[in-house]
């Protein structure tokens, strides 16, 4: 059944499709999805472990904790006991830092204190090549 295209009344009757037919393809990608799915093994094998049988390892002791509380007039407070000036924060910080276990230093600065200082100290601690360092009481102002 050949189209004549020498006559032009055939052509205003002729009905041209500009559309791809995607059926055919789509059954080949289904038949090649069924063919996938029945050629993938079926995973039926477990590994053995053999898992230690034993006491569980020791808890290791609690860190150390040193509290450096930063009051509202600014005075700097080692574990409660208020120190005299920063030299002084500075040589118990580099004393800490010589601990065969470094502490932890858990900062808690009220709401009126000056924001260079708690910077100071937070400053301070890292400079003695102390790593463990925390801002703490932080809940009080959360909304």
């Amino acid at each position: 059944m050949a189209i004549d295209y020498a006559d032009h009344a055939d052509l205003e009757n002729l009905d041209l499709s500009a559309g791809i037919n995607i059926t055919p393809l789509i059954d080949v990608l289904l038949v090649l999805l069924v063919m996938l799915i029945i050629t993938i093994p079926i995973q039926l094998h477990a590994v053995n472990m053999e898992l230690p049988a034993g006491a569980p390892p020791m808890q290791t002791a609690q860190p150390l904790v040193v509290r450096l509380d930063v009051g509202a007039d600014n005075q700097i407070a080692w574990d409660g006991q208020p120190l005299a000036d920063r030299a002084m924060l500075y040589a118990r910080l580099q004393a800490a830092a010589a601990w065969p276990v470094p502490p932890e230093i858990h900062v808690r600065a009220h709401a009126n204190a000056k924001y260079d200082t708690v910077a100071a100290v937070l400053s301070a601690a890292q400079r003695m090549g102390l790593e463990k360092i925390g801002v703490v009481g932080l809940e009080a102002y959360a909304r």
